[in-house]
């Protein structure tokens, strides 16, 4: 029953994820890029979302950028929601600047659904 904001530009990709996590008991808000995801946030009771699955490379708004101004905006969860960050991009410089952005966890696309499971059950 927890609440996820997913934030994928890919339609296929955002499709396959709600499918996979709705099956697993998730309820999953979606958005097409880092502003809409910063604007679905921000505009949520604090406590709405258990965790923000952020891509990284979306148009508008990418997801560090995204994540940056997620951490501050001047509401209490800003700074403790759970981010993750799903991404084709998963070399060692990758997750650190996933971490440096102020993401909790990374993980590499094509996401596997048992690890990506695992870190919501950590973080949430």
């Amino acid at each position: 029953g927890k609440r996820l904001l997913l934030a994928e530009d890919n339609a296929i990709n955002t499709e396959v994820a709600v499918m996979l996590l709705e099956d697993k008991g998730f309820q999953v808000d979606t958005a097409e890029n880092g502003l809409r995801a910063l604007e679905m946030f921000s505009k949520s009771p604090e406590g709405y979302y258990s965790a923000i699955l952020m891509d990284i490379r979306m148009p508008i708004m990418d997801g560090y950028a995204a994540t940056r101004a997620i951490r501050a905006l001047s509401r209490p969860d800003a700074a403790i929601i759970p981010i993750i960050a799903m991404t084709a991009d998963a070399f060692a410089e990758d997750v650190q600047r996933a971490k440096d952005a102020g993401m909790n966890a990374h993980i590499a696309k094509p996401v596997d659904v048992d690890q990506l499971l695992r870190l919501l059950s950590l973080w949430t």
